[in-house]
């Protein structure tokens, strides 16, 4: 709990002064005042939080949280449970969609065992056992509070770690078969949305193996009565570990002030529960895509947030993130190498600002 109040205590609002500067020198470059849109909105976002104005380089992290869903035996998802080991030893050969594209943009994956349903044994996946699965929601809570401040401080503790390693351009993927139920929860709960408008097909499912996630997660929400103004309730009762881990980090990066990107659906149900833990965190991340899944446009409205791309996604893992860092990085080349007016000794008076 410690590392929880901490983190909570220490997230700080973006600096002003860096901010107004780097939106000055977007305004002095060669080109129509704001028509680099949201690659301008970035740069000014990346002063805010580093007080830079100019970064050259990135070095750059996927944070995977891996974790079983005990409600997978109620029948909320057509793939088995033992795919989140499958899938999870795989990561690290960077053999997946998300390995692939993280390797593209030479970004490192930080793969964590938060809650797998079995024990792992790669070397390259870090062992954060916190107990083998959660419960059947439908049934009981998922977890008890104790545990789901664990995974929180879990990831506050692997960005922690990340920082000190030099890592400053932070992304957030998961694993694990059933979570998009237990996100559709979450968002139903803190959101105040009906549970069957946001449940989605997930990985692929039968019409009627739909209507029993929406039942499932329809009764999970009734059974265990989550408070909506207390979101660790919330994630203990109808979360994941998963979701919990990543909810760590996203307060973990905002406490250390680097940029931290939001993948899809489950990473996003993760950002809505930092977000409503300190709402000051939300203005270090940066949502990377719109994804298909039916509930994820309710997240990002309930974040508040808009999303760079819209390419019907919705592979998870944190594959979104990589396309991401190359935007953000853009934005920073246009910071560091674009020309402005006074430089190419053009007049500006012609100027409008049509923003």
């Amino acid at each position: 709990m410690n590392q929880l109040k901490n983190a909570l205590e220490n997230i700080q609002p973006l600096y002003e002064q860096p901010m107004k500067e780097a939106q000055e020198k977007l305004d002095g470059l060669l080109k129509p005042l704001g028509s680099l849109g949201k690659l301008e909105e970035i740069a000014v976002q990346m002063a805010g939080i580093t007080g830079k104005i100019q970064h050259d380089t990135f070095k750059k992290n996927i944070v995977m949280m891996c974790a079983d869903n005990g409600a997978v035996e109620e029948g909320i998802s057509a793939c088995p449970q033992n795919v989140t080991v499958i899938l999870t030893n795989n990561f690290p050969q960077k053999n997946t969609g998300v390995g692939v594209l993280a390797d593209f943009a030479n970004a490192a994956l930080t793969v964590v065992d938060i809650g797998i349903n079995a024990e792992m044994k790669h070397p390259q996946i870090i062992d954060k056992k916190i107990a083998y699965g959660t419960k059947n929601m439908a049934k009981e809570p998922a977890m008890t509070r104790e545990q789901a401040i664990e995974a929180i401080e879990t990831g506050i503790e692997m960005v922690d770690g990340l920082v000190k390693e030099g890592y400053n351009l932070i992304g957030t993927g998961e694993m694990g078969i059933g979570n998009t139920a237990t996100s559709a929860a979450v968002l139903s709960v803190l959101a105040g949305i009906d549970s069957d408008t946001v449940v989605g097909k997930g990985a692929g499912m039968t019409d009627e193996q739909y209507e029993i996630k929406k039942n499932v997660v329809r009764k999970a929400i009734q059974v265990n009565k989550p408070d909506a103004k207390d979101v660790i309730d919330v994630i203990s009762k109808v979360g994941g570990f998963d979701i919990a881990g990543l909810c760590g980090c996203f307060l973990g990066a905002a406490k250390n002030r680097v940029p931290i990107v939001i993948d899809g659906f489950i990473s996003s149900a993760a950002a809505l529960c930092a977000y409503k833990l300190k709402p000051l965190a939300k203005q270090y991340m940066i949502a990377s895509h719109q994804s298909a899944e039916p509930g994820a446009v309710y997240m990002i409205e309930a974040l508040e947030m808009q999303p760079m791309l819209n390419m019907n996604m919705r592979l998870g893992e944190g594959s979104g993130c990589p396309l991401a860092f190359y935007i953000i990085e853009s934005a920073m080349q246009v910071m560091s190498k674009m020309t402005s007016f006074d430089e190419a000794m053009l007049n500006t008076d012609y100027l409008v600002d049509i923003r």
